[in-house]
């Protein structure tokens, strides 16, 4: 079964304070971000991945690093955040579901070997990590059935069950109604709100998958980036 990826590597990532795209960051084995993600992407799909990039900030310094991929501008990268990159990627997708993640996120490869499951069936869904509940990240919480309720940075952490890892996937059943919401979303909204409306407009069920027992460090500050150096 073919798997449609997509890294959404558009943003100007200011927060690192680097003079290049945030996954072009060197990692001390190193490689970059980007070529780890790339790795471990190769390493478990193989010749069945179908990769596409989201740039927009220094577009050819990406392209350069990673010549073989399939790339998608996003030509208003300075105005608009993640939820308008993925809408991108997305309607220039193929049929089928789409695993998309941030672009700085450092992870264990096991973490994508234990989502072949969830892909091959064709469920929608969000890893999460429940062994940390910070107030600036994307935090989640659950319904009855134990799918996604809410997603979002504004969720209290006292309620809070975890945070959003930021490798996620959407099937194919419900990329329609996702891209849909996505183009509804404003423009700086990241594509968690998109997620809330398929959520609560069109019943649309997330699975949180747990991934807490591996590493997944998303890189926003030059202390996530001595965390995820140690893990490697």
């Amino acid at each position: 079964m073919t798997v449609q990826a997509v890294i959404l590597a558009a943003g100007m990532g200011t927060r690192l304070a680097r003079p290049h795209p945030k996954p072009m960051t060197e990692l001390e084995d190193g490689r970059t971000i980007m070529h780890q993600q790339l790795s471990n992407l190769q390493s478990t799909f193989g010749k069945k991945l179908r990769l596409s990039i989201v740039v927009g900030f220094k577009m050819e310094q990406i392209m350069e690093h990673v010549p073989d991929a399939s790339f998608i501008y996003n030509e208003n990268f300075d105005q608009t955040n993640t939820s308008k990159s993925l809408l991108k990627a997305l309607k220039n997708s193929p049929k089928g579901g789409v695993l998309w993640m941030n672009g700085d996120v450092v992870f264990d490869p096991q973490i994508l070997e234990s989502l072949r499951g969830h892909i091959k069936a064709g469920q929608s869904f969000i890893t999460v990590d429940v062994s940390s509940v910070s107030d600036e990240e994307v935090k989640y919480t659950v319904d009855e059935d134990g799918f996604i309720d809410q997603l979002s940075k504004r969720v209290p952490q006292d309620v809070a069950l975890g945070e959003a890892v930021g490798i996620n996937y959407v099937s194919k059943k419900d990329k329609k109604k996702f891209i849909k919401r996505l183009e509804q979303v404003e423009e700086q909204d990241y594509f968690e709100g998109g997620i809330e409306l398929t959520i609560k407009d069109d019943g649309i069920q997330w699975l949180p998958i747990d991934i807490s027992k591996y590493y997944a460090v998303e890189v926003d500050f030059p202390e996530d980036l001595e965390q995820a150096n140690k893990h490697l």
